[in-house]
């Protein structure tokens, strides 16, 4: 174990960086946190939206989530989860079905009996693959056609596949769909009845709140509003970090929880091959809309989209799952777009947005008009989601840079799960227990 005299920096408060600190921490390393933004959380993170407080993004805790459900306990949390049994939607051909149990499914319209039952067996097979190496240098679309046939793949699966990766659906591999089943599938092989949804009462802004107070008692120094400059290596073997602000401080050892194109950025000394890989993986950002609303759309909770004239790619309805005294009696609904980083979209504003929002929802839901539209929000995050392309863990930079005592470990390298806060845990969790067991000679991955 190193001296806990060596003092240890985490550039970026999201849950990945706030679990590294956190088990640094406990093991008696000396920890500063620094996060850009003004509040702790990242893609966690809560706002004000009209009267209420909640997340900016929408969140589910799943019965599987072990590693988060594990980690609200430390928190004092996870006896405050509500788990509420949800309802799932499909909009297609100018539609709403509900396909929230098979045999609902199998009533949907749009595909035969064969189709559907080849759709079934995908998901089904898709849930007993152990290893995902061998499918992630399969093409997906190569795979679900395959699998799911031709019909089933253009009416479900493509217009799927391109609402969350828009035309880099054609650079996926077969791993991408294949953990977003996994993942669902997971407590029906770890021998849990069904699967339910919950959610923490007060939302992340309560787990945010309690999470910092942890880390202040563990003596992790946490700085907000400090967005990372540069960071380069000094002489003796020191790391120094300068800020947009104008401050400027030394480390023995730097964390960067940051994407791979702004950690590719802002670290001076990375080697050509370095900064190439990191350059190399491909994000889906996303705008992601937030109505509160006087009632609520549908009984919902997700309402996947097959229209492409639909200009968000899903309909969010937290209410359905969150009590409605959480948000003041009031629904919640999140509109969300995936795009690539780069999209023009990122320009519209919000107002733009708004029109084009709630004029599909008007279309979509009859019932719905806009004078029940009380709030209008919008996030736009441009690095969300890394694209899980052919060979994608081979091309991956090691998370111990060239640069003498630091390191990169960011969401990219969840190699075979998706972007969730579990999967985002047992990924901090394991490059903590990494770094504490050999700091000088790393070679983290996040094993199943």
């Amino acid at each position: 174990m190193l001296p806990n005299t060596e003092k240890w920096a985490i550039v970026g408060g999201g849950i990945l960086g706030m679990t590294l600190a956190h088990r640094l921490a406990q093991q008696g390393k000396n920890v500063t946190l620094f996060e850009g933004a003004n509040e702790l959380g990242g893609l966690a993170s809560a706002w004000q939206l009209g009267d209420i407080v909640w997340d900016r993004h929408y969140h589910v805790t799943l019965l599987s989530d072990t590693r988060w459900r594990s980690l609200l306990g430390e928190l004092g949390l996870e006896q405050e989860i509500e788990w509420v049994e949800t309802k799932t939607g499909l909009y297609a051909d100018g539609k709403l079905y509900s396909i929230s149990n098979s045999i609902e499914f199998l009533r949907f319209f749009p595909l035969g009996l064969i189709d559907k039952l080849r759709f079934a067996f995908t998901i089904i097979y898709g849930s007993k693959i152990n290893n995902w190496k061998k499918l992630e240098k399969i093409p997906v679309t190569d795979w679900l056609k395959k699998c799911s046939g031709k019909r089933a793949f253009e009416k479900i699966w493509l217009p799927l596949l391109r609402a969350k990766l828009g035309d880099n659906y054609k650079k996926a591999s077969a791993a991408f769909i294949w953990a977003i089943i996994a993942r669902l599938y997971a407590a029906r092989r770890t021998g849990l009845k069904k699967e339910m949804f919950g959610y923490v009462r007060g939302g992340y802004a309560r787990v945010l709140s309690r999470f910092g107070q942890v880390l202040a008692g563990e003596q992790v120094k946490i700085q907000l509003g400090h967005r990372v400059k540069k960071v380069e290596s000094i002489a003796r073997d020191k790391v120094s970090i300068e800020f947009q602000n104008g401050e400027q401080e030394t480390f023995d050892r730097v964390i960067l929880t940051t994407a791979a194109p702004i950690a590719a950025q802002v670290c001076a000394g990375l080697s050509e091959t370095e900064i190439s890989q990191l350059k190399g993986i491909e994000y889906q950002g996303i705008i992601c809309a937030s109505l509160l609303l006087k009632k609520p759309l549908s009984n919902f909770y997700v309402t996947n989209i097959t229209d492409t004239w639909v200009p968000f790619t899903g309909v969010i309805e937290m209410s359905a799952l969150v009590d409605r005294k959480y948000l003041g009696g009031n629904a919640l609904v999140y509109l969300p777009k995936y795009i690539p980083s780069d999209d023009p979209a990122f320009s519209l504003s919000d107002k733009e947005l708004e029109e084009k929002f709630v004029q599909a929802l008007i279309q979509m839901y009859p019932r719905f008009d806009r004078s029940d539209l009380l709030c209008f929000q919008v996030s736009r995050v441009k690095y969300v989601l890394a694209i899980s392309t052919v060979n994608y863990s081979e091309n991956l930079p090691p998370m111990q840079t060239s640069i003498p005592g630091v390191y990169i470990i960011n969401s990219a390298h969840i190699v075979n799960g998706t972007l969730n806060v579990n999967e985002t845990i047992q990924l901090a969790e394991t490059a903590a227990a990494q770094l504490l067991e050999s700091p000088n000679n790393i070679r983290l991955e996040l094993r199943v």
